[in-house]
């Protein structure tokens, strides 16, 4: 099981997204499976992976972009649900990776 760190951004927008417990889940999943999501070509090594959401399954769920560090922690950078956005710009996620290896 491999350490999960959440960033600012992924705590704003997961709140609106999970109950407490829901959130526990998907974290305590992502640290035993961390190669699950795809990766985002462009991204820097991104990867985004679809989490059901309560009631609503894969496709009206939560998408979490994520990337793991050269220490293997796994940093959640930002959760949102699929109607909210249709695809991030890969710039956006490259920065957003860029800015967590800068603060380790």
């Amino acid at each position: 099981m491999r350490t999960v760190a959440e960033t600012f951004i992924f705590e704003r927008y997961a709140t609106d997204i999970w109950s407490n417990s829901e959130r526990e889940t998907f974290i305590n999943w992502i640290a035993t499976n961390p190669e699950s999501g795809d990766i985002i070509p462009g991204s820097g090594g991104c990867r985004k992976v679809r989490w059901a959401a309560s009631g609503r399954g894969k496709r009206g769920g939560a998408r979490v972009i994520y990337c793991i560090a050269a220490d293997r922690t796994i940093w959640l950078l930002i959760a949102y649900k699929k109607a909210q956005f249709d695809n991030l710009p890969t710039s956006f996620l490259a920065d957003l990776k860029q800015g967590v290896e800068d603060v380790l």
